[in-house]
């Protein structure tokens, strides 16, 4: 049985825990290495898209990757509660015309009794910046 470490319910400690995990995994880049974190019939809403199933999610993250350069993210508790999580995030990147950008967001996580995200629900916004704005 997959297990992804720490398990709901969640305390302060594993709850901090869990979200540097999945900062440290975004941050690789490696779609492999991010959708395993996450049920095989996993729900997604990000921006406008609606993915479904771990399968769909390596996809959309090799296609995000590949149009978001340089990409660094930092993600930051929000809440928690028992098996869920509010995570605020930003990160920058670049399109492939050089332009930078920040997208800020919220997301809604909500984990399965292994540790696995069965849901995440997030908003984002994108906002130009010149490269001496950068942050991360």
């Amino acid at each position: 049985m997959e297990q992804k470490l720490p398990l709901p319910p969640f305390t302060m400690e594993t709850a901090l825990q869990k979200v540097q995990l999945a900062e440290d995994a975004w941050n690789s880049k490696d779609p492999e290495r991010v959708c395993m974190a996450y049920t095989i019939d996993t729900e997604w809403r990000n921006r406008t898209d609606f993915i479904n199933g771990r399968e769909a999610v390596k996809e959309f993250l090799k296609g995000k990757w590949d149009r978001e350069l340089n990409y660094k993210l930092k993600k930051e508790l929000w809440g928690f509660r028992e098996n869920r999580m509010a995570v605020r995030f930003e990160y920058e990147y670049q399109d492939v015309e050089g332009q930078w950008f920040r997208a800020y967001g919220n997301e809604n996580w909500e984990f399965d009794e292994n540790g696995l995200m069965r849901k995440r629900y997030a908003s984002i916004n994108d906002l130009p910046i010149f490269e001496s704005e950068r942050k991360l």
